[in-house]
């Protein structure tokens, strides 16, 4: 069952941290005016109380920190809202994501797929990040599964590819009537770091960037 909030949404309130901060700074600024001038006409034989500057100073730094912390405080709560938190968990974790791309690293990029069936044919396109055809491979009689695909980073015209390029794959199996066969493009490894992304979470499995938005399952590594 679905249940719908019925909270309205506050109309455009202003953030409580910031104008906290700009009184301080204003608050702060007047301070340091009054100090002067009440230094600057002091009488000789009647100096100012020393201490009690000292506390006024303390007092306001005290104030400046809480506001600094109330902004760290409200950071974490906005990445555990975008599931941050969920996402570095799986660190050191296998995952399954849905994804096409790959990374060329150490000379090549790997890629999963799987087939609902056995495939006759496979014919295998490695696409660069323009949807260009950079290389292409045709696997006859693949059985029905998870399978790999490693790319050794060559392209049709011979030229070895540079480490760090992102690359797409795409697969057309044919079954031995010529229909095709169900299949789909996956990414499967050990994640290594997770970094935030247009406010979003992204793991970095063998090089490759994958959302934490399309990750299908997760596992501790065999």
């Amino acid at each position: 069952m679905t249940v719908t909030s019925t909270t309205a949404a506050p109309a455009a309130t202003q953030d409580i941290s910031i104008l906290g901060k700009d009184q301080l700074a204003t608050s702060y600024d007047t301070f340091m005016k009054l100090l002067s001038a009440q230094i600057k006409n002091q009488d000789p034989l009647a100096p100012m109380d020393g201490n009690q500057f000292t506390q006024q100073l303390v007092q306001m730094t005290g104030v400046q920190q809480q506001l600094y912390s109330n902004d760290l405080l409200k950071q974490l709560v906005t990445n555990s809202g975008t599931g941050m938190s969920d996402a570095v968990s799986v660190i050191g974790r296998e995952i399954t994501a849905a994804s096409d791309k790959a990374i060329v690293t150490a000379g090549e990029a790997k890629w999963n797929y799987n087939l609902a069936k056995d495939a006759a044919s496979v014919k295998i396109e490695v696409l660069d990040s323009q949807g260009r055809l950079v290389a292409v491979s045709t696997p006859t009689n693949v059985q029905a599964g998870d399978r790999t695909f490693t790319w050794n980073g060559t392209d049709l015209n011979g030229v070895k590819r540079a480490n760090g390029g992102e690359y797409r794959l795409k697969i057309t199996p044919l079954d031995g009537s010529g229909a095709t066969v169900v299949s789909k493009v996956f990414q499967r490894g050990v994640v290594t770091a997770v970094e935030q992304v247009d406010g979003q979470p992204v793991l970095s499995i063998g090089g490759a960037k994958v959302p934490w938005s399309v990750v299908t399952s997760v596992r501790q590594p065999a």
